[in-house]
C-alpha cells in the first residue's frame, strides 16, 4: 500500500459559508463569470456548467471569522491563460475590486475577495517545463507583479464574456494555521502530500509534482485558535478527489493508522485537520 497520494489527484468543490446566498450567487455569476448549477433555498453550487467548483451555504447570522484557524483563499484554476485574461476583461467590465495580482513562475495570478470577504485566487498555470524550481519561486522577495498588459494582449479586442467557458476547475486551497510543523504532520505524513515548498512561515504540498494542491501558514499568528466552523463565514470543507476506491481505501488506512477518525461521507469520508478543517477525500465523479 502507497504511502504518498496518486499523482492523478485533483480538488473538487470547495464548500463556503455565506450570509446572504442570493446576493452571492448574483455576485459570482456578473464578477466571476459562473453559472449556476443547482439555486435552493439555503445553498447553491455553481461552476462551468458542468463541474462544480463551489457550493455556497446561507447563514444569516454567520459572524466574519476573527484571529483564528480558516480559510486563506481558494484557486479558481483556468484551463489556459487566455481565459485567465478573459476573466480580467470581466472584472474590469463589472468594476469588481481588487486586492492584487502576482506572477509566481508557475502560475499568473488574481486576488479579490467575495462578498462576505472569502478569499479568492483567479489562477493559470504556465506549462510545467516553464516552472521554476521553489527555490528559484520563493527567492528574491516574493512573486513579480503580474503583467497585466502581456496578459490582455492574448485576447486583444475581445469583448468580456458573460459566462466563464468549460474547463474551471478548482486549482488548489490555502489555510491559515497554528503551527506549520503540526500541518506538515497531518498532510504530509498522514494523508501522503509531498512537498513542493517549505518557508518557515508557511508549507506548499501537492500531489503528483504539482506546484502546489495545498498551501498552510501561519500569517495570523502561531498557536491561533482552531477554525470554529459553525456560525462563522468561511469554508466549510474542501475536497480531494481520487480515481479509485482503493486509493480512497489507502488514504482511510493511513488515517486509523496514526488514531485518526473519518465520517463517512458520499463516495468517501470526510476528516477534521488539526486545525478544526475538513476535508473530504472521495472518488471522483
Amino acid at each position: 500500500m502507497t504511502s504518498r497520494l496518486p499523482a492523478t489527484l485533483s480538488l473538487g468543490p470547495v464548500s463556503l459559508t455565506v450570509t446572504d446566498l442570493d446576493r452571492s450567487v448574483a455576485w459570482y455569476q456578473a464578477a466571476l463569470g459562473l453559472r449556476v448549477h443547482r439555486h435552493e433555498a439555503d445553498h447553491a453550487a455553481l461552476g462551468d456548467g458542468s463541474t462544480d467548483v463551489l457550493h455556497l451555504h446561507e447563514d444569516a447570522q454567520a459572524a466574519q471569522p476573527r484571529r483564528h484557524s480558516g480559510l486563506y483563499h481558494y484557486a479558481l484554476l483556468y484551463p489556459e491563460r487566455e481565459e485567465l485574461a478573459r476573466a480580467a476583461l470581466r472584472l474590469a467590465a463589472t468594476r469588481t475590486p481588487i486586492q492584487g495580482a502576482s506572477d509566481h513562475g508557475t502560475h499568473e495570478a488574481i486576488y479579490l475577495p467575495d462578498p462576505d470577504g472569502n478569499g479568492i485566487e483567479l489562477a493559470a498555470d504556465r506549462p510545467r517545463e516553464q516552472w521554476p524550481t521553489p527555490e528559484e519561486e520563493f527567492s528574491g522577495g516574493g512573486p513579480r507583479p503580474l503583467d497585466f498588459d502581456a496578459l490582455l494582449a492574448t485576447v486583444q479586442g475581445e469583448p468580456p464574456p458573460e459566462q466563464v467557458r468549460p474547463g474551471l476547475r478548482m486549482g488548489h486551497v490555502h489555510l491559515h494555521v497554528a503551527d506549520v510543523n503540526e500541518g506538515l504532520a497531518f498532510y504530509r505524513d498522514v494523508l501522503g502530500f509531498d512537498v513542493w515548498a517549505l518557508l518557515p512561515s508557511a508549507a506548499f504540498v501537492a500531489a503528483g509534482g504539482y506546484h502546489h494542491h495545498l498551501g498552510f501558514n501561519t500569517w495570523r499568528g502561531e498557536g491561533i485558535p482552531p477554525w470554529p466552523v459553525a456560525g462563522v463565514v468561511g469554508m466549510r470543507h474542501w475536497t480531494i478527489l481520487l480515481q479509485r476506491p482503493d486509493e480512497v481505501d489507502a488514504v482511510r488506512e493511513r488515517l486509523r493508522a496514526a488514531g485518526i477518525d473519518g465520517a463517512p461521507v458520499t463516495g468517501g469520508f470526510a476528516v477534521t485537520d488539526p486545525f478544526g478543517m475538513t476535508v473530504h477525500v472521495v472518488v471522483a465523479p
